[in-house]
């Protein structure tokens, strides 16, 4: 387990705190409705941070050619259909480009500031020069008004507990997830980032954005800057 970050509840629980089987049971969102509408169809994508392929097999159903990436081989037994590849992402290298790189899962926010410089850099590594980046972030209100809960209508509950500041002003987020039929919590760290410092850690792996893709800001199109001299 990695330091900082711990999970409990039934199943394998990866080395980030995840509950494989947790992750299988969590419903789709609009996620698939608005990378497609940010990208061209049938794109090559890489997806880093897969998990069990909650986002991989909609992107695949809508006809993109999905490379998926995760560190844990228990999350990556659950992704059907494509090309998966286990490592971890912030040392990622696969000598190739892609017309989309995918960061989701809030990883921008990763604790450690050298662990997010390494999946930025990944991203700006792996996106063709004339493709995009597409990241998913933190709601404004994410680490505020805690404890808080929300009732899923597929019939389970997410809770978050708390978020307490620690070292290097990241923060350690506990959360549960409440079924009918089991319970999870996680606990992991998590680096608030305002915009202007999201900004500023794109640029410093040569990304900039390109435009918010939802009214939110979660999610957002980002594009590699030219490399000088070039």
């Amino acid at each position: 387990m990695r330091e900082g970050y711990e999970g409990a509840g039934p199943g394998a629980i990866t080395p980030d705190g995840c509950a494989v089987e947790l992750y299988s049971r969590l419903p789709v969102g609009d996620e698939p409705a608005i990378i497609a509408a940010a990208v061209p169809a049938g794109a090559r994508l890489l997806e880093l941070g897969c998990g069990v392929g909650r986002v991989t097999h909609p992107l695949l159903e809508r006809g993109f050619d999905v490379t998926a990436v995760d560190e844990s081989p228990d999350m990556l037994e659950r992704v059907r259909g494509t090309r998966t590849i286990c490592g971890p992402i912030e040392r990622l290298d696969l000598a190739e480009t892609f017309d989309v790189v995918m960061l989701a899962s809030f990883l921008v926010h990763a604790g450690n500031i050298d662990v997010r410089r390494g999946y930025l850099d990944t991203c700006r590594r792996h996106v063709a020069d004339d493709g995009c980046v597409l990241i998913q972030r933190e709601g404004a209100d994410y680490h505020e008004n805690l404890p808080r809960e929300r009732v899923d209508p597929h019939g389970f509950t997410v809770r978050m507990l708390s978020a307490e500041p620690v070292s290097e002003g990241a923060h350690s987020v506990r959360a549960e997830y409440v079924f009918p039929d089991a319970t999870w919590t996680q606990t992991f760290l998590s680096r608030p980032l305002t915009k202007e410092a999201f900004e500023e850690a794109l640029a410093e792996s040569g990304l900039r954005v390109d435009r918010y893709l939802t009214e939110d800001g979660i999610w957002v199109r980002a594009v590699p800057e030219p490399v000088r001299g070039v």
